[in-house]
């Protein structure tokens, strides 16, 4: 499930990176870079799951030591 975790996480930041790319600061409302923002978004939704993700198996970890 790490590796996985691992695999998402560097896919999504590999995807943000290209996406920022595409952006054109000049026209933000343009075609392309309103398809790119897009992603961008969704990149960042991806990592902010794998960080909840990764955050609530610390505390399931912690819980199930105490028991």
């Amino acid at each position: 499930m790490n590796i996985f975790k691992s695999i998402l996480a560097v896919l999504a930041l590999g995807l943000l990176i290209f996406n920022l790319t595409i952006i054109d600061f000049s026209d933000v409302t343009g075609k392309e870079s309103i398809i790119a923002l897009i992603g961008v978004v969704a990149c960042i939704c991806a990592l902010l799951l794998l960080a909840i993700l990764y955050t609530s198996k610390k505390i399931d970890e912690k819980i199930k030591e105490k028991n």
